[in-house]
């Protein structure tokens, strides 16, 4: 199986937290499946945790791409088939990570392992 982290899921993986659910820590233990976290989610992850809003995520911002290959994560570009994609949907969801993410999954055909329900309702697999 293809994965791809959502913000949340990452973080949750990286503080060992327990919100993360039992299947989704199966679905990323498994070495069978792939992986992938969106330059997005370094994107978000950075800036939230300037603004203070991630204090925890210190770590991971500064050693990003250092965490994802500890972890067996692999780094998911955001190409322009996943920009153009993201800025042409019609849907109501604002969220440019969020978008991002969705465009991704769409286009890569990527499960989104997130706890977002609404992502179910933009046509793409999800696990949690």
């Amino acid at each position: 199986m293809k994965l791809l982290l959502d913000t949340h899921a990452l973080l949750w993986w990286a503080l060992d937290a327990e919100e993360l659910t039992r299947k989704a820590r199966r679905a990323l233990s498994d070495v069978n499946n792939d992986v992938y976290v969106s330059a997005a989610t370094a994107w978000e992850v950075a800036t939230k945790f300037r603004l203070g809003k991630l204090p925890d995520a210190e770590q991971l911002v500064h050693s990003f791409g250092d965490t994802l290959q500890r972890f067996g994560f692999l780094e998911l570009p955001i190409s322009m088939k996943h920009a153009e994609r993201a800025g042409l949907m019609r849907i109501e969801h604002k969220d440019p990570f969020d978008r991002m993410l969705i465009a991704q999954s769409q286009a890569e055909g990527l499960v989104l392992v997130s706890n977002e329900a609404l992502f179910d309702a933009f046509n793409v697999q999800r696990l949690w």
